[in-house]
């Protein structure tokens, strides 16, 4: 039999190519795998990193909000104030400076 393989140098060639080109191209495949995962772990940072950002511009939108409602309800409970008045002066304390 091993007269045949030696007499045989395609059947040489073959074996040869598939005991060297398996492990090849197995690692091949290893390193694209490797490669597509950080790519995946790349846009999964950039994706959490975009919406922490989005967060916390809700959070300083949102605080904001709170801020202003926090004087309406202060303008509306305030006894004997003059409503379009104290507009204007808050208005004024937010005037910004020349």
């Amino acid at each position: 039999m091993f007269e045949l393989l030696r007499d045989n140098g395609f059947t040489v060639f073959m074996i040869a190519l598939v005991v060297v080109g398996i492990p090849v191209i197995g690692g091949l495949l290893h390193e694209t795998y490797k490669v597509t995962l950080k790519h995946r772990e790349k846009m999964a940072n950039a994706l959490n990193a975009q919406a922490a950002e989005k967060a916390a511009q809700y959070v300083a939108q949102n605080e904001r909000l709170e801020q202003r409602v926090r004087v309406l309800e202060r303008i509306v409970t305030d006894g004997g104030i003059d409503v379009a008045h104290e507009i204007d002066r808050l208005r004024d304390d937010r005037a910004p400076l020349n």
